[in-house]
């Protein structure tokens, strides 16, 4: 048995993003006074993902258990919608995104605690491309505004080592998505073999 439940260890995560969003915030720094905020930045919006993920999990924890022994089928619909929408972030932004930055652990912790069923691998890899060109656009869309890149490596690029690094930064992503499909499958496939290993009888 688990020494802490995975909802309560989920709740507690929950927290700690909102505590560390609001303590973003509150930093006075110029960068986040400037056209795009503390939104053109990949980890703020990682940030953000993992918050509103994390939210998803506590909320589904709490329609489940709200729901439990409850017959309404109208309920299950909703807790199913909810579950397909936690693995889909899970799967597409939470970890893919996430594989940048220290929320690593966390993340492999609910990976660890709880199946998530992942897209089809072209929907899912679609969704995460679509995130990332997104993102680019975004960066040069502030650049084309204000003259100046959100990243200053990219000042010293020629437009085609760019091109290069957004299309190396984009297939990357597409790399962690697979990584974290894979990672899933392993861990549950892993568990699924323990758990009918320990259903088989022993013989004498």
């Amino acid at each position: 048995m688990a020494l802490v439940p995975s909802q309560v260890l989920r709740a507690a995560i929950l927290l700690s993003y909102c505590s560390i969003l609001c303590n973003y915030k509150a930093i006075d720094m110029p960068a986040h006074q400037t056209y795009g905020g503390s939104w053109k930045f990949l980890t703020f919006i990682d940030l953000v993902i993992q918050a509103v993920f994390f939210g998803i999990c506590v909320l589904t924890d709490l329609s489940s258990l709200l729901t439990k022994g409850n017959d309404s089928q109208e309920q299950e619909r909703q807790l199913k919608k909810l579950i397909s929408l936690r693995d889909w972030m899970m799967a597409v932004l939470a970890f893919p995104i996430g594989v940048h930055t220290t929320v690593l652990p966390f993340i492999l912790i609910e990976m660890r605690t709880t199946h998530h069923q992942y897209p089809s691998r072209s929907c899912g890899l679609a969704a995460v491309c679509t995130f990332a060109v997104g993102y680019i656009l975004w960066v040069c869309w502030i650049h084309h505004v204000t003259g100046v890149w959100v990243y200053p490596l990219l000042e010293y690029l020629s437009p085609g080592v760019k091109i290069i690094f957004f299309a190396a930064v984009t297939i990357i992503i597409n790399i962690f998505y697979l990584l974290g499909e894979v990672l899933n499958n392993y861990i549950w496939d892993t568990q699924k073999c323990i758990e009918e290993g320990k259903e088989k009888p022993k013989l004498d």
